[in-house]
């Protein structure tokens, strides 16, 4: 009975997913904001994805690695300020060729009456990311980061599932996300951020958006152990992190996956809790829920994911609400922001560096 009551969970979370993705679709009467395109240094939406949505289309671009074809309509610019000039975008896509100009464009777009869609790590410090969401409240728009890590399978299932109540109150999670070394790797955080904010962001919205807990406290270390180039450039990373009902969270982060084994972007997620645990192995390839009233093998993500950008072009389009506030969506950052600013200088190189974080 147990066991039929946790598949019912389950199902009913799915059935209730699906429903309001319906409604979201069913909305808007034919409005599409227009969109336009920004920099190609990361994840940048494409033409073919939002031609696909339900409220967004591609106006124009600017500095893309590639130029839409003749004849679409879409206005290709030479930069940002020329971006900005045209009255058909609304919001912007930003994957700024240098991250660390990314929260200056950011408030560039938000002052000139712009929404902001924004690659992470979307700023280099914590006084960058308040800037920006000062700049936001003046201007009356909305920033976002492309925090939608959680919210494609078989996550947004463990993420579903934990907030029914299937694992009791959450007591610890162990995250590990792991990425290929290559050449491709920039030596120059200010390009794109470095490891531990490039990998350790979709670490930390697995703590908090998938296992449902804030952090509170963190520390974190880092190396260059390993790492070929001279530089900056960092190999791999831990954090030990203090959840705000009194849990613990181990991230684990590199550029160790070998560039033969794939999901790229190699990864584990446990979440252990008074009823049970969930989890997803081998890059959500393996996934199971184990509790005293039975096994559930693999998690049913039938579904399907959420595009997160299509869920906020809902909410600007419709006033659909959104699965995250502000301050849910970008604590993660924030988190490994102070983290990150605590990490000691690297005097030699391929060395290790520990923090201390006090009570926040």
């Amino acid at each position: 009975m147990k066991y039929a009551l946790i598949r019912l969970v389950a199902v009913l979370g799915l059935a209730s997913l699906g429903s309001s993705h319906s409604a979201w679709a069913a909305e808007g009467g034919g409005r599409k904001l227009g969109v336009g395109l920004y920099g190609g240094n990361g994840h940048q939406l494409s033409a073919a994805s939002l031609a696909k949505g339900a409220h967004a289309r591609l106006v124009a671009v600017a500095q893309v690695r590639t130029a839409p074809p003749a004849g679409s309509g879409v206005k290709v610019y030479p930069d940002l300020g020329a971006l900005l000039a045209d009255p058909a975008v609304e919001l912007v896509s930003l994957c700024s060729p240098r991250r660390a100009d990314q929260a200056r464009d950011a408030i560039r777009c938000l002052e000139a009456g712009r929404h902001v869609y924004a690659e992470k790590p979307c700023a280099l410090s914590e006084r960058e990311l308040e800037e920006i969401l000062a700049a936001a409240r003046r201007a009356g728009r909305e920033f976002h980061e492309m925090a939608g890590t959680v919210f494609v399978q078989p996550y947004l299932e463990m993420r579903r599932l934990v907030q029914a109540g299937a694992v009791g109150e959450v007591i610890q999670v162990l995250v590990q996300k792991s990425y290929p070394y290559g050449a491709h790797r920039p030596q120059e955080e200010a390009l794109d951020g470095g490891m531990f904010l490039q990998v350790g962001i979709h670490a930390a919205r697995m703590v908090e958006h998938a296992a449902g807990v804030r952090m509170r406290t963190i520390a974190g270390w880092e190396t260059a152990l390993g790492v070929p180039e001279e530089g900056e450039g960092k190999l791999a990373g831990a954090a030990q992190i203090g959840l705000e009902n009194g849990g613990l969270a181990t991230i684990i982060m590199n550029y160790l996956n070998p560039t033969n084994n794939k999901p790229r972007g190699h990864e584990t997620l446990r979440i252990f809790g008074t009823k049970g645990f969930i989890e997803s192995v081998d890059g959500g390839t393996r996934t199971r829920l184990v509790t005293a009233a039975g096994l559930v093998e693999p998690l049913d993500t039938s579904a399907g994911s959420r595009d997160y950008f299509d869920v906020i072009a809902a909410h600007l389009a419709t006033g659909a609400a959104l699965p995250l506030t502000s301050e849910e969506e970008l604590h993660p950052l924030r988190m490994l922001l102070r983290a990150k600013a605590k990490i000691r200088p690297e005097p030699v190189p391929k060395s290790a560096a520990k923090l201390e974080i006090p009570k926040s």
